[in-house]
């Protein structure tokens, strides 16, 4: 089949992913690996944007850079007010605040998964 595409691993998603982030200026980016820890996805990536314009900007470029490179149709949620918006791109799954929003919800910490209990009480 000429021109057929093979489907994207999850570590070429994870990689483009961060490399959209990267390209868009995105703030404090993380990534949590969650493959054994938890059965939702392989990676969690969270980043900041300053504003909800870049936020959503950056949540829209993502959307199309996975379609275009990699066949992968998404899920977003949240990009009307852009406070938070979650990409869902199955075995990656991509929160982008704005830093308030961010802070607040601390999804940081929620998934460390005890790994910060344990360096302070050290």
């Amino acid at each position: 089949m000429v021109g057929a595409r093979t489907p994207a691993s999850v570590e070429d998603i994870h990689a483009a992913v961060l490399r959209s982030l990267d390209d868009d200026q995105a703030v404090e980016v993380v990534s949590i690996p969650l493959a054994g820890k938890s059965s939702i996805a392989d990676h969690m990536v969270i980043a900041s944007g300053r504003s909800t314009r870049q936020v959503a900007s950056m949540a829209t470029k993502l959307a199309e850079r996975l379609k275009q490179d990699h066949g992968k149709l998404v899920r977003i949620e949240g990009l009307p007010t852009a406070d938070w918006v979650l990409i869902d791109a199955d075995d990656v799954i991509v929160h982008l605040f704005r830093p308030e929003v961010r802070s607040f919800y601390n999804l940081e910490r929620m998934w460390a998964f005890g790994d910060e209990k344990a360096a302070a009480a050290g």
